[in-house]
């Protein structure tokens, strides 16, 4: 697709849509990641077409040669963003250009094409408006995801010249279960996510599916989450499975791990450290070992930790095992930075509070 050329969405109606009866049940209790929505977008890349063939159509399984491309060699990446209901019936994104951005890159590191940044929004509003209605209301949101694959039929190793863009939608409730005020994260001596020069600033596939067996010691240690260390001196906090992370000390300050290539640059990373620093907060992007953390929360000097990510927001971390033991931060519940920059970060997803930085995003 040319810069000036404007691809032309063709909808296909879903011919039996859910029961508004039926859908209302379901978004009582959605839970996370289990609960579709009607319609789903496909666009389709060829080297030599450019991206072609823009479609809103029925949610439904995806015809794929066993020889894809994307089944041998993963050349595959997602995002995952919100959309949230509006007190006059609305809808919003937050950030989706941030998305849009953190899509290109990913797909600039799996040797993917590019999609135009209008073409990820203009595919996100889409589908939101025609399935408006799975958007749940109260504290829920409409999580959505697009991605892309590699889909040329052929076995040899190189970089794809088919490849397929698609977005779905998921009715979310919270991302965590269970009535804990803050969750538990074991950290892994044994495994890393991601090494210097590799893919863990990109988010594909691979990286999540080499956090699995870390995430399932985890949870053989009743944890609700895996902390990485580096993959090089394996002492420095890197990320969560899924989430980044950051550590509120006694003097008001915080701390998240720098980027450098091997940690996801998270949008809501990135929004806490733009709000911490409007309210006055120091806010440091530096190394933070898992040995100072343990000494650091013994002597009292860290406060609060919390993860953040699109699925999590901002959820405390209460406990931190490892083979050595566990410690506790804090008194084990939500502090009160913590929720104070998550009130500020939800008041403005949800539009219950000024945007200063212009981030809302009104799809209808």
């Amino acid at each position: 697709m040319s810069k000036t050329q404007k691809l032309q969405f063709v909808h296909t109606p879903h011919p039996s849509p859910l029961p508004a009866d039926q859908r209302a049940e379901l978004l009582k209790n959605p839970g996370f990641g289990r609960v579709f929505t009607d319609h789903m977008v496909t666009i389709r890349y060829h080297e030599s077409k450019g991206w072609h063939d823009a479609r809103v159509e029925p949610r439904a399984p995806i015809p794929m040669d066993p020889a894809a491309a994307v089944l041998h060699y993963a050349q595959e990446v997602f995002e995952g963003l919100k959309a949230y209901r509006t007190a006059d019936g609305g809808a919003t994104l937050f950030r989706p250009i941030e998305n849009a951005r953190r899509f290109q890159k990913s797909a600039e590191r799996l040797a993917m094409p590019s999609l135009p940044e209008e073409l990820f929004i203009e595919s996100c509003d889409k589908l939101v408006s025609i399935d408006r209605a799975w958007i749940p209301d109260g504290d829920g949101s409409l999580y959505l995801r697009p991605f892309m694959f590699a889909n040329e039929v052929f076995l040899g190793v190189k970089p794809s010249s088919d490849y397929l863009y698609l977005v779905i939608a998921s009715s979310v409730g919270a991302y965590f279960k269970g009535d804990s005020p803050a969750v538990s994260v074991w950290v892994s001596d044994d495994y890393t996510r991601a090494a210097p020069g590799g893919t863990g600033a990109a988010k594909c596939g691979g990286n999540y599916a080499a956090s699995l067996l870390a995430q399932a010691e985890a949870t053989q240690h009743k944890c609700d989450q895996v902390v990485f260390l580096d993959a090089v001196e394996r002492k420095w906090i890197e990320e969560l499975g899924g989430m980044n992370v950051f550590f509120v000390f006694d003097d008001g300050s915080m701390v998240t791990p720098p980027l450098g290539g091997t940690i996801l640059p998270g949008i809501t990373r990135n929004s806490l450290l733009t709000l911490a620093r409007d309210k006055g907060i120091t806010v440091r992007e530096e190394r933070y070992s898992i040995q100072q953390w343990k000494a650091d929360a013994a002597s009292g000097k860290l406060r609060e930790a919390f993860a953040c990510g699109t699925a999590a927001v901002l959820t405390p971390i209460g406990t931190v095992r490892s083979k050595d033991g566990e410690f506790r931060i804090g008194n084990g519940s939500p502090g009160q930075r913590t929720e104070e920059l998550k009130a500020a970060l939800v008041g403005i997803q949800r539009g219950k509070a000024a945007d200063p930085h212009k981030w809302i995003h009104r799809v209808f």
